[in-house]
């Protein structure tokens, strides 16, 4: 689940109205390597086909983290044209002890009329 009407930050997009969003996604964990890593392997495509796939998440010893660089889709009103900018993401998930995740979903968006950052919680619960 990401909080997208708790958005905070200093772009514009940071203050435009945006629902909450989940879905269900299956994640395989691999930690034969020594370094474990949580792999998407199935559920929704991202709405931007500029995020990286497949998600993989690689625990750092406290937390679920993936970073990754992508175009951000900056919205500029209805019937405006799309302005793609460079962005560099962060996304953070920490385990409770219920086996639900919590953390941060965190945006640099590096130019452009959407200049800034943009700060989301996120939360994921087991099925």
């Amino acid at each position: 689940m990401t909080y997208a009407s708790d958005k905070m930050g200093t772009s514009l997009a940071a203050r435009q109205a945006e629902p909450d969003f989940s879905a269900t996604y299956t994640l395989v964990t691999d930690c034969s390597s020594g370094l474990c890593i949580a792999t998407v392997v199935d559920g929704p495509a991202p709405s931007n086909p500029t995020i990286p796939q497949p998600i993989r998440y690689t625990w750092d010893g406290a937390r679920w983290q993936y970073s990754y660089n992508w175009q951000w889709d900056c919205f500029l009103g209805d019937g405006a044209p799309r302005v793609y900018a460079p962005a560099r993401s962060r996304v953070f998930y920490a385990p409770d002890d219920t086996g639900s995740l919590f953390g941060t979903w965190h945006t640099e968006i590096l130019s452009g009329p959407c200049r800034g950052t943009v700060t989301m919680p996120v939360a994921a619960y087991p099925v």
